[in-house]
């Protein structure tokens, strides 16, 4: 695999006034099946994420919250509830309705991470929603030279993700020292991406050649085998992802991803007479 695209994301605000950085989800990266949306929020300036994320519906998708720093509440219509600070994660199936909210535990210091969409088939859209609240300490981390991966979904190295996911997906979190080497190889047929969120690292374009990214910034990979990418002078942080693609018209409206037109009116008609959540 060879980067395709480097994008450094678009500037944006969503819930209650949250600024964050769109990653994918924007003119530059639509989409990058069976990822509908990437988020990065960096903020130090409570001003900038106290409102967080007020009741809102999701149908038809999965979202997951990866915490770097801070701590954020979760609470949804199923009865699922939960805060995850620094390490931990938050995954929701969404599948035929759920109205959640995701709030900020705190009134000052940095809040950090990440939310990632993720698509799912015609056949899962409309299951039962769910929601898992996986902590810090059950997800594997394999060190080897330099490099520490998070293994959050998927296989990697013998070890496997506490995430469950609907969609076969691998979500890896990367931490290299300077200088050291970290390769990877997607699944045949899998479209990957990562996202460097601290420091510098290289990774070959389609000619060979090295292409250097620098944080904050995202790089879509393409084709098939292992990429390779090497640290900056002072390490690297990113967060991997690979999936394969579901392959399916895409239908969406706010918070509802569907296949068809009809499917979303069919949502807020949902919604709006209080069948979510049960």
């Amino acid at each position: 695999m060879h980067i395709a695209k480097l994008v450094p994301g678009m500037e944006t605000s969503d819930g209650a006034g949250v600024r964050l950085t769109r990653m994918i989800g924007t003119p530059q990266v639509d989409m990058i099946d069976p990822f509908l949306m990437l988020d990065r929020f960096d903020n130090e300036d409570p001003g900038a994420y106290i409102g967080g994320f007020p009741d809102h519906p999701h149908r038809g998708f999965e979202t997951v919250t990866i915490m770097l720093d801070g701590k954020m509440r979760h609470r949804d219509s199923t009865g699922g509830e939960g805060v995850i600070g620094p390490g931990d994660v938050q995954w929701m199936t969404a599948g035929r309705g759920i109205v959640h909210s995701e709030m900020p535990e705190q009134i000052e210091g940095r809040m950090r991470g990440f939310q990632l969409w993720v698509n799912l088939p015609a056949s899962d859209k409309m299951n039962p929603p769910g929601y898992q609240d996986i902590t810090v300490d059950s997800i594997p981390v394999i060190e080897a030279e330099g490099v520490r991966v998070h293994v959050v979904a998927g296989a990697y190295e013998g070890a496997e993700g506490p995430a469950k996911s609907r969609t076969p997906i691998r979500l890896l979190r990367v931490e290299m020292a300077p200088g050291s080497v970290w390769t990877i190889a997607p699944e045949e047929n899998r479209n990957a991406f990562f996202c460097l969120y601290e420091g510098k690292a290289s990774a070959p374009d389609k000619s060979g050649r090295a292409t250097d990214a620098a944080a904050p910034s995202l790089a879509v990979l393409s084709g098939n085998g292992e990429t390779v990418l090497t640290a900056g002078p002072d390490g690297a942080a990113l967060f991997f992802a690979e999936g394969a693609p579901i392959a399916e018209p895409v239908a969406r409206y706010g918070p509802f991803v569907m296949n068809t037109r009809a499917e979303i009116i069919q949502a807020f008609e949902d919604f709006h007479s209080g069948r979510f959540g049960n």
